[in-house]
């Protein structure tokens, strides 16, 4: 398998995550992670984002560049999105800047630099 490089950046500015008409986070001290020509990722710090809307799912994916993901479903007012969040709760340590960071299903949500 061809190594993937793995960057990840701090974003500047102030992002937003809406789901179901709601804000579930925002922020301005959210990273960008870039993987290989894949699209760039932004993630939240926790701290950042309204955990009450979100519950904790079985799902879990492995990433041989960013270890094990734990995913959540997000709780709005008419549907839940299920496994929309996902963490690397303790990434291998080329991705250990995204420890404690939540990252968000763009075809789920939508994720903007305001």
């Amino acid at each position: 398998m061809p190594a993937v490089q793995i960057r990840i950046r701090e974003t500047g500015g102030k992002w937003v995550v809406r789901a179901g008409g709601a804000i579930l986070g925002e922020s301005g001290k959210t990273v960008e992670l870039n993987e290989g020509d894949r699209p760039a990722v932004i993630y939240f710090p926790r701290e950042d984002v309204a955990m009450a809307f979100l519950e904790p799912s079985n799902q879990t994916t492995t990433c041989p560049y960013k270890g094990v993901a734990s995913y959540y479903s997000i709780h709005t007012k008419s549907a839940v999105l299920q496994n929309a969040v996902w963490s690397y709760e303790n990434p291998i340590e080329t991705a250990d800047r995204i420890k404690g960071y939540l990252a968000f299903d763009p075809l789920q949500v939508t994720v903007e630099e305001l």
